[in-house]
Order: structure tokens, then C-alpha cells, then sequence
């Protein structure tokens, strides 16, 4: 007897488990979206296009500036950066589901165990766990039991729900890489232009400076009667504006230093950089083929996969046409008395199959498929979206730092010439043949171009990191996350 019930079981495993090897996933299988991809990027005809081994590194892209303080200020990112840790933790929730939704392949085996004790009206006949008892009186019921249940994954309704929750997973992964990358390319830009902060602050020190010695020339000429009272004012004029320009540079470096604390998670007050001498030239960077940006960039990968998570719900919301077939089994022992309860009489079990489908539900499962391949739509044209921002970032950066480098080549020539005319207006002036408003003019010009110059390099800095930015940086992830 017992071996016909052990032979029973081991047929029904058998059934079931060829059942579950032999099913299918319902639903369509997952093809990257196709999008329209470039043989080469239209700002690249003077550009190296990047190969295996090339001097952008895939890790620590900003040490291509070779700046130690950034170095070590890009090192305090990872470990303080809230908004890091915020992605992080989403990161290891989707972990989390996947981990879950992978439990669902196997069965769920509980066990109880429970002493109750009861009464009932006089007359009435109690029937518990197999146990009959008169009414009346004082019953103990004492219960041990364990149970078994098995959802069989037939039409793959679990291996589409683990399929969604790993692609989530690894879009959320993607969402981390983006989120570093993002913090990265801030701290690079807030830094750099700290430095052409602190550039031009030296400039007008030392415009004020000269400024203030033109003025003692001024009024020493004034006092002995060979120039007018109107270039002392001019003179004065012009200390007292570039003085206001400097403490005006105070604000700007102020809420720069802000940022930056915030971005290496530091209080502002506690957090300082100190003044440097400083100077930096945009590095010459390699540029990835067009094809490469679709692995290399993490928000791109972010928005494939959530694609892919998108097409594997519309399985989960197709299988629900079809039953459901579910194992489950209960065994145990209840006695009114805990002499005997766990004895061979007192033992009760069950033990067999189910099946379940929806007749009729109004359109509920129609809908459910409907919206699921909305969501997968939008899915798509979110990452087709995300494509054409790619390459738009690249072909922005790549056309700034042409153009801003032949600007720089002029703006140098202008400075020199800025200096030179200073120079030449300055002896003229010394010589009294011409006013102070000559110097006045050609000095303001001078103090223009030096500042442009400044500006067209942070700009060039800025430009390079935003090409480092677009072309994923140093996300090491990519070829993990996109779909094979």
C-alpha cells in the first residue's frame, strides 16, 4: 500500500515536472527596437575616431585634464554623493524584485502548529480537523500541520514576470552609471569654472592695481597743470568699475564652491578650495563611432531595457487567457488530547492538482493586454528618443569645441594686440599728445579681450566634458546591459 502511494507521487512529479519543461512563454519575444544610426557623426571630420586601447579612458575620464585637485575631488563622488546613494538603493530594490519573482518558480512549503480551545451551545455537535465533539462543553483541539503549493509556469507567466523584473534591473543599473556620470561631468563643469572664476579674479586684481596707478599718474599730471580735472574723474571711473567687477566675481565663486560641496556631499560650510594658480588646455579626445553610443551611453541602455521590461509584460498580461494549474498538499495531525496527537490515527493529509481559468471577465484581461502594449510603445519611443539625444549631444559638443577652438586662436591674437595698443596709448598719453580718455578706451578694450579669452576656454572645458558626457564617459556596463 505504501509503495502504490509512493509510486503515485513520483508519477505525479514526473508529470508535472515534463509539464513544465515542455511549456512555453506566451507573449513576443523581445528584438531591440530598430533605430536609424549614422555611418559617422557630421562634426567629425576632424576628429580621431576612437579605437581599442585610446587615450580616453574608460574609468577615470576627467584624469585626461590632468588636474590633481579634481582627481581627488572626483575620488569623494562615489563615497558622499547622495543622489548616488539614491540610485543605489534602487538599484538594489530592482535586484530585490528580480530575487523575488524568481522565488515563484519553486514551490512555497509553510508549516503551523496551534493549541485551541473552544466551547459551544448545548445541543450542537463540533467538528474540527476531522474531530467530532457534542456541544456543551470545554473542547482543546491540538494541530501540527505543513502545506505545499505549486504554481506549474505552463504558459510562462513567471519566466516573462522574471524576464521584465531582470531587464528592469539592469535598466536600473544603467540609471546608477547615468546618475555617476551625471555627478561627474558636474563636479568637471562647477570646477573648471571655479578656476576661470578664480582667473579672472587675478585679472582684475591686477587691472584694479593698474588702474590705481594710472589714476596717481592722473592726479600727479592734474596737480602740476598739464591734464584736465575730466581725466581724474575719468581715471576714477574706471578704478572704482573694475573694483565692483572683482567683488562681483565673489557671488559667482561663492555658489560655485556651493555646488561643488554638495556634489562631493559636504556641508558648504565646512567645505573650502582654496585659491590656485591654474591653467588647463582642453584635451584632443578621440570620438566613438555612431553604432558605440547605443552601448556606451547608460541612459540609453536604461531606456532599451526598460523596453525590453515593457515587451515581457505583455506576456505576463497574455497568459492571463490561459488556466492556471496549481499542486498543493497538506499533511499534519489534530487530536483532543496531546497523548496521542502525534500518533498514526490522528494524522490527516491531502494531496492533488487544480485548475483555474477565467471565463468571463468583461474585457479585464483585453484591457490589461491593451495597456501593456501601450506602456511598450512608449517604451520604444522613449528610446528611440533617447538615440537622436545622443547623437545630438555629440554633434553639439563636437561643433562647440571646433568652433570655440579657431575662437580661441583670434581671441589670443586680439589680447596681444589689446596689450600692445595699451602700451602704445599709455606713452602717447605720458607725452601729452592725447587725453586720458584714449587710455580709457583702449585699456576697457584690453580688460574685454582678457576676459573673453578666459571665457572662450572655460566654455572649450566645458565642451570637452560635455563630449566625455555624451559619449557615456567611462561607464564600464554598457556591453552587460544592451541587449544581445
Amino acid at each position: 500500500m505504501i509503495g502504490t502511494e509512493n509510486s503515485r507521487r513520483a508519477l505525479l512529479s514526473a508529470a508535472f515536472a515534463c509539464l513544465l519543461l515542455s511549456s512555453c512563454a506566451v507573449g513576443p519575444d523581445y528584438k531591440r527596437p530598430a533605430v536609424e544610426v549614422p555611418g559617422a557623426f557630421k562634426e567629425n571630420s576632424d576628429w580621431k575616431v576612437a579605437e581599442p586601447g585610446d587615450s580616453l579612458s574608460r574609468g577615470k575620464w576627467w584624469e585626461v585634464f590632468g588636474d590633481r585637485e579634481l582627481n581627488a575631488l572626483m575620488e569623494q563622488v562615489d563615497i558622499n554623493n547622495q543622489n548616488l546613494k539614491i540610485a543605489e538603493a534602487r538599484y538594489r530594490q530592482a535586484q530585490a524584485l528580480t530575487q523575488s519573482s524568481r522565488s515563484s518558480f519553486f514551490p512555497s512549503i509553510s508549516a503551523s502548529a496551534s493549541d485551541t480551545r473552544s466551547r459551544s451551545g448545548s445541543g450542537r455537535s463540533v467538528i474540527s480537523n476531522g474531530l467530532s465533539s457534542s456541544g456543551g462543553g470545554v473542547n482543546t483541539n491540538y494541530n501540527a500541520s505543513a502545506s505545499l503549493s505549486w504554481e506549474l509556469d505552463i504558459w510562462g507567466r513567471i519566466r516573462r514576470q522574471v524576464e521584465s523584473n531582470n531587464s528592469a534591473e539592469q535598466a536600473s543599473a544603467a540609471d546608477l552609471a547615468a546618475a555617476r556620470l551625471s555627478a561627474q561631468a558636474d563636479l568637471a563643469n562647477n570646477y573648471f569654472q571655479l578656476r576661470v572664476n578664480d582667473a579672472q579674479q587675478q585679472l582684475l586684481n591686477d587691472t584694479v592695481t593698474a588702474y590705481a596707478k594710472s589714476l596717481e599718474l592722473t592726479k600727479n599730471r592734474y596737480a602740476v597743470g598739464v591734464a584736465g580735472r575730466v581725466d581724474v574723474a575719468q581715471a576714477e571711473t574706471q578704478l572704482k568699475s573694475a573694483q565692483a567687477s572683482a567683488l562681483d566675481l565673489g557671488v559667482q565663486r561663492a555658489q560655485l564652491e556651493h555646488a561643488i560641496a554638495l556634489l562631493v556631499g559636504k556641508v558648504p560650510s565646512n567645505f573650502s578650495l582654496p585659491v590656485m594658480n591654474w591653467s588647463s588646455t582642453p584635451p584632443r579626445l578621440p570620438v566613438a563611432l555612431p553604432s558605440t553610443l547605443l552601448e556606451r551611453r547608460p541612459d540609453i541602455a536604461a531606456a532599451e531595457r526598460r523596453a525590453a521590461a515593457a515587451n515581457a509584460q505583455i506576456g505576463v498580461a497574455q497568459a492571463a487567457y490561459y488556466p492556471s494549474l496549481s499542486f498543493s498538499g497538506n499533511t499534519g495531525y489534530a487530536s483532543s488530547s496531546i497523548e496521542k496527537w502525534l500518533t498514526a490515527p490522528n494524522r490527516f493529509w491531502s494531496l492533488g492538482p487544480s485548475l483555474a481559468l477565467t471565463l468571463l471577465d468583461f474585457g479585464k484581461r483585453g484591457a490589461a493586454k491593451d495597456q501593456a502594449t501601450a506602456s511598450y510603445d512608449q517604451s520604444v519611443a522613449t528610446y528611440r528618443q533617447a538615440v537622436l539625444a545622443g547623437f545630438q549631444d555629440v554633434e553639439d559638443n563636437l561643433a562647440a569645441l571646433r568652433i570655440l577652438e579657431a575662437e580661441a586662436v583670434i581671441q589670443d591674437d586680439a589680447v596681444r594686440a589689446a596689450r600692445e595698443s595699451v602700451t602704445l596709448t599709455l606713452n602717447q598719453y605720458k607725452a601729452g599728445t592725447i587725453s586720458y580718455l584714449n587710455v580709457v578706451s583702449v585699456q576697457t578694450a584690453q580688460l574685454s579681450n582678457e576676459r573673453a579669452a578666459m571665457s572662450v576656454l572655460g566654455r572649450r572645458l566645458a565642451a570637452a566634458v560635455g563630449l566625455i558626457r555624451a559619449l557615456g564617459g567611462g561607464w564600464e556596463g554598457g556591453e552587460k546591459v544592451a541587449a544581445k
